[in-house]
């Protein structure tokens, strides 16, 4: 390297896609700022967010120093909440006919027998919002029982008939005002929304991430160094989805910048295991197997939220001949995190979801502001890289037909 090439800023394009999250972008802007400068006070980097360029669509930007290297970052978040809002916005019947609907279609498909095989983690995770559910219903019914016979015992059977239901139905409205501690509500519209189609996108969803693959590829176009998507637990599947229309079009020049996924936290196979997630199998394939693309999976198996350590491809069966990704690695928090701070998060499931874009008292090779506002390529970072030697490869997958 040349010295005015030394000296001359590394430039990098993030694009990040949320998984199923009804808030705006701004609250990831806000967590980078607040974690970014934990780091740099555990670090000794230096490290700045700066407003959006001019024209720039939900995002920030980032310029840094680390390792004696300049850096200067793009931040663009795929937005697509407002179709999380929207398949959030129905009523409590609605919720308990979804339940019913997505416990039918994993049952009778065989994914849920063959993910229990996978992790029991994130099955167990997906069996909280049904018992939670049920339990909320079950004290509703019997705080109606036993307030109607009260009322009507003291009054009339018929108004204690109505102020059962009514009781009932108010306490099953205030099960859902809590649901921002609870989860219940969320989590069954998020497992309702990957089944909606028994794996397959909705046309709404198919759409945003045309918009996506094409944002993504005018960056491939730009002067940068690196295009770095991270797809984070729902948003890696869509982020595959997104390089893989990229790469059948043909978009990625060998001479422009260096394409990266870096996926974290990932429930593909929630997905890839129903019967017609063929375009998500198809393109995991397809990403598995090429070179104009680098691709890196990050989890930890004290997160109980993601499939841990599970190699998406390998475990959908559809790995072909000679693959070369993902690099499938550990976040490994018990090592990462001090004593103190594991024993502050371990039991905060949903928060221990979200460590991978936070610092790390005790980072080891995987170091999310390293990655994104440092100088060096994910390729290049984890060269030479070994996968993690617990990592789960077996193919479990009950369907494993692809889009032709």
């Amino acid at each position: 390297m040349s010295p005015a090439e030394s000296h001359k800023p590394f430039r990098r394009r993030v694009f990040y896609i949320p998984g199923f999250d009804p808030h705006p972008p701004r609250r990831y802007r806000e967590l980078y700022r607040r974690e970014s400068a934990s780091w740099a006070l555990l670090s000794g980097g230096r490290i700045a967010l700066l407003p959006p360029e001019e024209g720039a669509r939900a995002g920030w930007r980032v310029r840094a120093e680390i390792d004696g290297r300049s850096c200067e970052t793009a931040f663009e978040v795929l937005v697509w909440s407002d179709l999380v809002r929207r398949s959030m916005a129905r009523g409590i019947p609605g919720t308990y006919l979804q339940m019913l609907r997505t416990a039918w279609i994993y049952l009778s498909s065989g994914a849920l027998r063959r993910l229990v095989r996978l992790r029991k983690g994130p099955v167990i995770a997906a069996f909280y919002p049904v018992a939670m559910l049920l339990g909320q219903a079950l004290a509703a019914g019997l705080a109606g029982w036993g307030g109607g016979r009260l009322v009507g015992a003291l009054l009339h059977p018929l108004a204690g008939w109505g102020a059962g239901i009514a009781l009932a139905v108010a306490l099953l409205r205030w099960f859902r005002a809590q649901d921002g501690r609870l989860f219940a509500h969320y989590l069954m519209h998020d497992y309702a929304f990957s089944a909606g189609h028994r794996g397959a996108n909705p046309p709404a969803l198919e759409k945003r991430i045309r918009a996506f693959s094409e944002r993504i590829a005018e960056a491939l176009e730009s002067d940068a160094d690196e295009v770095l998507v991270v797809g984070h637990s729902s948003g890696a599947h869509l982020a595959v989805n997104a390089l893989a229309d990229i790469l059948r079009a043909g978009r990625v020049r060998p001479d422009g910048p260096a394409l990266s996924l870096l996926s974290l936290g990932q429930v593909v196979p929630m997905v890839s295991f129903l019967p017609e997630a063929r375009r998500l199998r198809a393109d995991l394939h397809l990403l598995s197997g090429s070179d104009a693309i680098s691709w890196v999976d990050v989890s930890a198996p004290g997160d109980g939220c993601c499939f841990a350590l599970c190699d998406p491809v390998a475990v959908s069966g559809v790995a072909p001949p000679g693959r070369r990704w993902p690099l499938v690695i550990s976040a490994a928090f018990t090592q990462t995190l001090s004593p103190e701070r594991w024993k502050t998060l371990r039991w905060r499931f949903f928060r221990l979801h979200f460590q991978y874009l936070c610092a790390f008292d005790r980072p080891g090779d995987y170091d999310y502001f390293s990655i994104t506002a440092g100088a060096c390529t994910l390729g290049a970072r984890f060269a030479g890289r070994r996968p993690s030697k617990s990592r789960i490869e077996r193919p479990l997958s009950p369907h494993r037909s692809m889009a032709a």
